[in-house]
């Protein structure tokens, strides 16, 4: 299917900003189950946008801008093509590192006792399945809870009251899957909604486990399936952090009000009802 992004990010600031700095993680990559079609970052003040690549192979844009504002938007727009590949990330993705580094514990996803009781609840058998089971189990302990947790929240945090948003389910899957021996990665990205609501909050998260044979399959324990055509990935990192998709700071500017606005739809959705949303 044919995915349209329309993702701004405005920060307002109580006085002009004399600096401000950001690394943006917004850009997704072509392989072998999406193909970006037309992608473009866009601000509204005089800034210089860098590209590059961090050490997991993201499209990063560092922006730096070049006088003092007292707001700054950053406007994503873009079409993406996607297939379903049964949540199998193949071929034409940049993998920079072994899979063992996604072993690695972080303080986002460090394990307690509790998440180390629930890694062990899982029956043992083929890497796969145990990680099917580790997303149903997930889902059905976990629930869903807009407002319950915020971006700082640990996985060990988010499962010990058994609720959260999406980054917490998926890194709450990571802790499981690196206890289990299972290395286990964190993904941003977009996943354009079959019930009709285009105009989100926020990206969406979920994570990819290694599995002989397979290489890296995602798993999305928020909705308690692996990704479909649906979803478009961005990034990868440890947990929520090195895969966020902005992130900086400012130097001077007090006060900081950050708005969002994220749209996410099937391209076959007339012009008319676009605008009818405030979409250009």
């Amino acid at each position: 299917m044919r995915i349209r992004i329309d993702h701004s990010t405005r920060y307002a600031y109580a006085r002009p900003a004399r600096f401000i700095v950001q690394m943006l993680r917004l850009t997704p990559r072509s392989c072998e189950g999406q193909q970006v079609r037309d992608w473009r970052i866009e601000t509204d003040v005089d800034a210089r946008l860098r590209r590059g690549e961090d050490a997991f192979g993201n499209v990063v844009h560092s922006l730096y801008t070049e006088r003092p504002t007292d707001a700054l938007t950053i406007r994503v727009t873009g079409e993406v093509a996607t297939v379903n590949t049964g949540g199998v990330v193949r071929r034409g993705q940049a993998e920079r590192l072994s899979p063992i580094v996604f072993l690695r514990e972080t303080p986002m996803t460090k394990p307690d006792a509790a998440i180390d009781d629930f890694a062990r609840s899982i029956p043992e058998g083929a890497t796969l399945g145990r990680m099917h089971a580790l997303m149903g189990a997930l889902k059905q302990d976990v629930a869903f809870e807009v407002g319950s947790t915020s971006a700082s929240h640990t996985a060990a945090e988010a499962f010990a009251q058994k609720r959260g948003v999406c980054q917490d389910h998926a890194q709450i899957f990571i802790a499981s899957a690196r206890r289990m021996g299972v290395p286990a990665r964190y993904v941003s990205g977009h996943l354009s909604r079959q019930d009709g609501q285009h105009d989100q909050d926020a990206a969406h998260a979920w994570a990819e486990a290694w599995v002989e044979n397979l290489g890296w399959v995602g798993f999305d324990p928020a909705n308690g399936i692996s990704p479909t055509e649906h979803y478009v990935r961005v990034a990868v990192g440890l947990d929520a952090r090195g895969a966020t998709p902005i992130r900086g700071t400012s130097y001077g500017g007090g006060h900081e009000t950050l708005t969002v606005a994220l749209n996410v739809r099937p391209v076959q959705q007339t012009q008319q009802q676009l605008q009818s949303r405030g979409w250009p």
